[in-house]
This record gives C-alpha cells, structure tokens and sequence, in this order.
C-alpha cells in the first residue's frame, strides 16, 4: 500500500534535509490522553527529538480521556481537528465511519514500517474495511497471575488452559491458608466484566456477530459458567473485586488471580502504596521471582484460546498535514518507540517487536525501561526471559467482543450494563442451573440496543 502519501513523505524529508524545514507554517497538533505531568513532560521531550531531526514543530495537547469523544466531534464539524490522536480502541470504528480517521494513511504509515513487525492481534483490531484505521502504539493484556514455584513444586502445568486451571485449584486450594483462586464476583465492579469477557472469550463465546446480538451458544457458556464458578468457590467469601485479588495475592494466600499488567511492579516492592505482605519487608522482590504470568488460555471449545486487550492508536485525522502528520507517527513508532514507551512500561506492551533488521529490537529495549513509583527498576531485572515472553505474547491473540464483528459499540454496551455480572453471579449462588442462565443472559442481553 506504498503510495502517493510515502511518495509525498519522501520529497517532505529530502527537503527538509536540504534545509528547507522552515516551510513548515504551522506546528503539529497532537492531541493525547496521557496527560499526568510525568507523562506528558516525556511526550515533550518527543516532540523535541521530532524537531530536532526534522524541523517540524509538534504541539503537544492533553485531553481527557473522558471528554475525548465529544471533543473530536465538535472539533470535526468546526474543521479543527489536530493532526494526530493519540486515542483509545472504541473510537477505531466510529471516528472512521464518520470521517474523522485517515485510514489511508494510517494504512501506508504501518506498510512503510512493515505489518509484520507489529503484533497481529492489536493490527486486527485495527481494521476497517480491509484497511488500519489507525496505527497501534502499545497496550496491555489482562493477565493470570500465578505462583510458579507451587506450580513447579506441585508437578502442574502453567495455567494455559480451563483444565489446567481446575487441576492446580484442585491441588493447591487449602483455606485459609491458600486460595486455589480470586475471582471477580462484585457485580457492580467493571473488573468482573473485563474478567468475565476474558473467560468467555477464552471460550469462543461472543454475544455479538456482524449482525448484531447473537444469543451465546449453550454448550460453550454453560463450559464457562461452570469453570467460572469452580474458580469462584475456591475463592475468599464475599464480593471480591481487583482490591481482594491484590491483597491475598500480596499476603502469599493465593494460588492464582486475574489483573492487569499494572500489578507488575507492585509485585516487586516498587510501588509504597500498594507493598506485597508476604514477608516482612514490603521493597522485597520475592513475590515477583516467584510470579509467573499467562496471558492467553483455552477453553475446551476453543482450543488456540484469546487474550483480552486493551489497544492504544495514534490516529492521523482527515484535517492534518499528512506528510508531516504521517512522519510523526512513524518517527513514534521507530526510533522514538522506546520513549513512547516508556511513558508507562507497565501498561504499554510493545506492539511493535522490533525490525526487520532486529525483530525483537522493542521487546528487549522495553523489557530494560524502569518501572515503578517509590522505587525503580527493569522489567528484565525482576522477571526471566519466559515471563516477559509470555506478557508481551498475548497481543498476539488480544481480543475483545465486538471488534472483529464491527460491533464494538452494541458489545460495550452489554459488558456495560452488567448483565452478565448479575445473572453469573446469581448461578454461582446457586439460583438456577447453568442452562437455564444461558436462556436468562440471552433474554436480557436482546434488550440492549
């Protein structure tokens, strides 16, 4: 798809390069949602590397997170988009149907820096229409969270699969002292929904097709009902949501849980506000060597399992300079990568491995950022080789409901009703049997619109 865009990139930069830079009338207008001051001071220091190299001025604009939908559509009718977004998974879709995203040159950006280099599941999540809407920057996996020593001492396999699962809860649940699992089972909780569509997902179950809603196939759901309550009766009593799973995971009391990847540090004593309990010494980086993480697992039904992602883009909108615009992007997703990282290393998985000269060029140089608040260390220091492996390999498979199906607004919708949540948290308790729940979340998930 090299075409009369990287052309016009080319003439841009040769110019440029003869000492022409001062065409430029106007600085770049890069809109982001990373807005903590730590954060954007690094976007600065990009802009100026940007600059230093190339002469085009880039003007770096915090947004929101919140307010950045209603922001891009007032700014689209006034014709005053910036030239780049830095922008979440649910806008990929919208803002390309309503004209807002350059898909085109979203799609010669990624071509120029060759498809293959990035991970393939986030590049999916990304199409519309057979092209890239927008570039993917970074994002995170949800994660299993596991105690690897009890695993190797116990002569289990990593928990990949449902079986495997229930097989180490088997072994290891042991309360009080040790909890085969935490589960999210608060029903009003986001964390049960993003935990809930993982297990499912998991599965191949989707409640959702190019159609619209789909009723969720009986056999698959009731195999995710009845695994998703196993893993709930081997949990602690109570409502339990990502604060639970933290704390009995950190006092050494759980075998297993689901979290994002932001508990990376934590687990290593980096962070004061959040200390593992498992020793008497709460900057310990004991609970992170004995940590593994698996970050897609398998269903029976669906045996190459998924990952539940969440996908950041920089999108080029319909009102940039687009030569410029589209070797801002490039230069972030290049030789500037490591810095867009390292923003927030925990949270931004490289999507971009590496280049065709060097294909794990990013994952290494990520794996060697600090993380941490309190304190600082490398990823690469605190967990081996297999571990940051299986953390940056689940946007191989990241998925969510809906994107494939071009459905990502009516899905947001059903996880944010917290449907599901209630009518898995009433089979757990016992009100009715796994079938009938399946014939109860299909009847309520029709509704939604």
């Amino acid at each position: 798809m090299i075409g009369r865009k990287l052309i016009a990139v080319s003439t841009m930069v040769s110019a440029l390069a003869l000492g022409m830079a001062g065409a430029q009338a106007e600085a770049l207008k890069f809109w982001t949602i990373e807005e903590q001051p730590e954060r954007l001071a690094k976007q600065e220091e990009m802009a100026a590397a940007f600059k230093a190299k190339t002469g085009i001025d880039v003007e770096v604009i915090p947004v929101t997170e919140k307010d950045l939908g209603t922001r891009a559509t007032a700014a689209f009718a006034a014709g005053d988009l910036p030239d780049v977004i830095y922008h979440t998974l649910q806008y990929v879709g919208p803002w390309t149907e309503a004209g807002i995203l350059d898909a085109e040159a979203a799609s010669d950006v990624i071509a120029a820096l060759d498809a293959k280099t990035f991970a393939p599941g986030a590049l999916a999540m990304s199409t519309v229409d057979g092209e890239y809407a927008s570039v993917p920057v970074d994002g995170w996996t949800q994660m299993i969270v596991y105690r690897k020593d009890l695993f190797e001492k116990n002569g289990l396999e990593a928990p990949t699969t449902y079986d495997a699962i229930l097989k180490a809860v088997e072994k290891l649940h042991n309360p009080p002292e040790m909890f085969g699992f935490v589960s999210a089972t608060k029903i009003d909780e986001n964390f049960m929904s993003q935990v809930l569509e993982h297990v499912f997902l998991a599965n191949g179950v989707s409640p959702v097709s190019a159609d619209g809603f789909k009723p969720l196939d009986e056999k698959k759901t009731v195999e995710a009902l009845e695994f998703y309550k196993a893993i709930s009766k081997a949990s602690p009593p109570g409502d339990l949501f990502w604060k639970q799973s933290r704390e009995v995971y950190f006092a050494g009391q759980a075998a297993m849980i689901i979290w994002s990847p932001f508990i990376l540090d934590e687990l290593a004593g980096l962070r004061d506000s959040a200390p593992p309990t498992i020793n008497d010494d709460p900057t310990s980086p004991e609970l992170a060597s004995l940590t593994g993480v698996v970050t897609t697992f398998a269903g029976p039904s669906n045996p190459k399992g998924a990952a539940w992602g969440d996908i950041r883009y920089f999108g080029i909108t319909n009102d940039a300079d687009t030569d410029a615009a589209m070797e801002f992007v490039k230069f972030s997703m290049d030789e500037g990568y490591l810095s867009t990282l390292s923003i927030a290393p925990e949270g931004k998985f490289p999507i971009r491995r590496g280049t065709d000269a060097e294909a794990d060029k990013f994952v290494k140089g990520w794996a060697a950022l600090p993380v941490g608040v309190d304190r600082k260390a490398p990823l690469g220091d605190l967990y081996d080789a297999a571990t940051i492996q299986s953390i940056v390999d689940g946007l191989e498979t990241a998925s969510r409901w809906g994107v494939e199906e071009g459905q990502l607004s009516l899905a947001s919708k059903i996880v944010n009703s917290q449907v599901l949540n209630r009518l898995v948290r009433e089979f757990i308790d016992g009100e009715r049997d796994a079938a009938a729940t399946v014939a109860a979340i299909n009847d309520e998930l029709a509704k939604i619109q």
